[in-house]
């Protein structure tokens, strides 16, 4: 077979990335809900030049932090969640506040959700994008290992989480099981595989 007829028969050969970038022509915000904002988008399709509505959810970046006692416990929070409306099984996790690093945020929210604070230097293991067709932000996720309890956690008036010490061997087990089946806690326990396997993740 040619070359030629290769790269004929090849779907990705002739693709060009700014041949699939829709073109904005407005924005503006329909709803402020505190947590996140909404835009409403007016783009311009590449391909047949017509304009459509897309909605985008704003938000600031997302954290996620994996503590790890001494004795290889994860320690995770049992809570309810009103989209799914059932306690989920999952590791400390929150917003970035304005103003603050990714890891500063992740140490955070870790002791605040659980009462347990790092000894040892909070390590990014890595970002994703928590649903590119519809949110704007990155959720990065960390590791704190040898972490201690230092406090009860901090329970506010909408969120009270419950603190439970996973053995850190039982995680594929519960991921497999769908007792964990939070889509971003699993990917935090992904990129925990890549680390330890020696894969750094690209910045």
């Amino acid at each position: 077979m040619s070359a030629g007829k290769d790269a004929a028969n090849d779907p990705m050969s002739n693709d060009d990335p700014h041949e699939l970038s829709w073109r904005r022509l407005s924005s503006e915000i329909v709803a402020d809900c505190r947590i996140f904002r909404v835009r409403r988008d007016v783009s311009v399709s590449p391909h047949r030049g017509s304009d459509h509505d897309f909605f985008v959810l704003e938000s600031p970046d997302w954290i996620n932090i994996i503590p790890l006692t001494a004795n290889d416990e994860v320690v995770m929070i049992e809570q309810y969640r009103h989209g799914s409306e059932e306690v989920t099984l999952e590791i400390p996790g929150g917003m970035v506040d304005a103003g603050e690093s990714p890891q500063a945020a992740a140490a955070r929210e870790m002791l605040e959700e659980t009462g347990y604070a790092a000894t040892r230097e909070v390590v990014s293991l890595g970002k994703v994008r928590p649903n590119p067709a519809i949110h704007d932000n990155w959720i990065h996720t960390f590791l704190a290992r040898d972490v201690r309890l230092r406090q009860k956690p901090v329970i506010e008036s909408t969120e009270h989480t419950v603190v439970r010490l996973v053995p850190l061997a039982d995680i594929p087990r519960l991921i497999a099981d769908g007792t964990i089946n939070h889509a971003l806690v699993v990917v935090g326990f992904y990129w925990l595989t890549l680390h330890r396997s020696g894969h750094a993740p690209v910045v």
